[in-house]
C-alpha cells in the first residue's frame, strides 16, 4: 500500500479495525501496510485508543511481546444503550401494534438495520468477556439478531431449523416444549453445523415462558456444547415463572390491554448490571 500522510492513515486504520473486531493483528500488519515504523504506528493506536474510549465506541487492547499486537473490542456506552431503549419504548408503545389475541407486532423492528445493529451491539458489550465460538438463534425473527451480534464479535452464526433438510445432511432433532402454548414442537440443528464442545451464545427475539429457548439449550447438550449466555430483544412479564433464569434482556413487556391498545415497556435485565 502507498505511504499515507498521518490524518489518511488514522482514517484507514479506524475502518480496519472496526471490520476486524475481537481480532489480534500484529503491530507489522500495519507497519508493512503503510510502510511506516512500528513507533509511528503505536503512536497512532494510541490517539485511535483514546477517541474510541472517549466516545465511548470500544476498548483497544494492547497485547506486547513478539505475539503481540492490538484487539478491538467493540462496547456501548451507557448513556448511547439508555438513548436505544427510549427508541425501542417509543416504537413498542404504539397502539397499533396491538395485533387481536392481545399479541405485538414486532416484526418491523427487526427489519431495521440501523436498530438491529444497534441491539446487537449491546449483546456483544454484555458477552464480550465470554469465551464465545458461535452465536446461536432458531429461524426466523431472531436471524437478524444473531447475525448483527455476531458482526461485533466475529462469530459465525448457526441457525437452528423447525425441521430436518436435506440440505443440512443428517441431523439432531429434539421436541421440545412450548412455555406460552404448551405445544410440542421440533426443532433440528445439522451435525455439521456446530463442532462438539463450542461454546455458545443464544440470541432470540422474544421471550414469553422461556421454552423455545429452553428447547435449544437441551439440544445443544447433544453436541456437548456449554450455554455462554442468553440474549434476549423482548421478554414477556406477563409470565409466573421463566424456563430460562440466566438472561439478558434489553425491555420488558409488562402489559399489552387489547381494548384500550395500552402497551407498558420497561427496561430490560440489561440495565441492572
Amino acid at each position: 500500500m502507498k505511504k499515507l500522510k498521518r490524518s489518511a492513515r488514522l482514517v484507514e486504520m479506524t475502518q480496519y479495525l472496526l471490520f476486524r473486531p475481537h481480532t489480534l493483528i500484529p503491530l507489522t500488519v500495519f507497519a508493512e501496510r503503510y510502510a511506516s515504523a512500528k513507533s509511528s504506528i503505536s503512536e497512532d493506536l494510541a490517539i485511535i485508543k483514546e477517541v474510541f474510549e472517549d466516545e465511548g465506541l470500544g476498548d483497544l487492547h494492547t497485547l506486547a511481546g513478539a505475539a503481540g499486537g492490538v484487539k478491538f473490542a467493540p462496547k456501548i456506552s451507557e448513556a448511547a444503550s439508555l438513548d436505544i431503549l427510549k427508541e425501542i419504548r417509543h416504537q413498542l408503545e404504539q397502539p397499533d401494534r396491538v395485533l387481536p389475541g392481545g399479541y405485538l407486532y414486532m416484526s418491523d423492528m427487526l427489519g431495521q438495520p440501523n436498530l438491529v445493529n444497534k441491539i446487537g451491539k449491546m449483546f456483544a458489550t454484555a458477552f464480550a468477556d465470554k469465551p464465545l465460538d458461535v452465536v446461536m438463534t432458531v429461524e426466523t425473527k431472531g436471524i437478524p439478531l444473531a447475525y448483527a451480534t455476531a458482526s461485533f464479535l466475529n462469530l459465525p452464526v448457526v441457525i437452528v431449523r423447525r425441521d430436518n433438510r436435506v440440505t443440512e445432511g443428517s441431523a439432531v432433532s429434539i421436541n421440545y416444549v412450548s412455555g406460552s402454548t404448551k405445544r410440542i414442537s421440533t426443532m433440528s440443528l445439522g451435525r455439521r453445523a456446530l463442532k462438539e464442545q463450542s461454546n455458545v451464545l443464544i440470541v432470540d427475539d422474544y421471550m414469553r415462558a422461556g421454552g423455545t429457548i429452553q428447547g435449544m439449550v437441551d439440544l445443544l447438550q447433544e453436541f456437548r456444547a456449554t450455554v455462554q449466555g442468553v440474549g434476549v430483544f423482548v421478554e414477556s412479564a406477563e409470565v409466573d415463572e421463566h424456563l430460562i433464569d440466566d438472561y439478558v434482556s434489553v425491555a420488558k413487556l409488562t402489559s399489552v390491554d387489547p381494548k384500550t391498545k395500552q402497551i407498558s415497556v420497561l427496561p430490560g435485565s440489561y440495565y441492572n448490571g
